[in-house]
């Protein structure tokens, strides 16, 4: 049953069942109704330039980033894959940074390539 269902939009968890028109998440309790996310799910994230970015978009850092709690810089013109783009406020962007390895970065610090 959880084959046709999709994973919980809160925790991921793939164990969602169905109550009449809303799914449920037993895990974390979160409840939704699938036809309200498919409209909300489109999810628009612009780079420093206002192009709207998706996952699987290949981008380039436009500035020098310091890594939190680390000494190593991303330097300008670094290259990365956007694996998933996120709603959050701070880092959008779960990408795949050249040399550096899997990170989440802001979107108004990258552009498309």
């Amino acid at each position: 049953m959880s084959d046709t269902l999709p994973a919980c939009p809160s925790c991921q968890s793939e164990y969602v069942y169905q109550d009449q028109s809303m799914l449920i998440c037993p895990e974390c309790g979160y409840e939704w109704n699938p036809a309200e996310v498919e409209a909300e799910e489109a999810i628009t994230v612009k780079d420093a330039n206002g192009a709207l970015l998706a996952d699987g978009d290949k981008v380039t850092v436009v500035k020098d980033l310091k890594i939190k709690g680390s000494s190593q810089v991303i330097k300008i013109g670094t290259k990365a894959l956007v694996r998933r783009v996120l709603d959050k406020k701070d880092h959008e962007l779960d990408c795949k940074v050249d040399g550096v390895g899997e990170m989440m970065v802001t979107a108004k610090f990258v552009k498309k390539a």
